[in-house]
């Protein structure tokens, strides 16, 4: 799953985002969904996210 459907992302899950800082390079970020912050049901970069440590991106994979 690519992350970029709303009903497939739920709080509680292990997932990997790509942050606004490292949109450039691709650099992936590990973390637990703690908010979803996209209210559309399709997004084609991805679903944004807030993890549980706080940080903010787009869902680039389901763990």
């Amino acid at each position: 799953m690519s992350g970029q459907n709303r009903a497939d992302v739920t709080p509680g899950l292990k997932v990997a985002v790509i942050l606004k800082k490292d949109q450039r390079t691709g650099v992936k970020t590990e973390g637990v969904v703690k908010d979803l912050l996209t209210n559309s049901s399709f997004h084609p970069h991805g679903i944004k996210v807030r993890l549980e440590d706080g940080q903010v991106g787009r869902v680039c994979d389901i763990l």
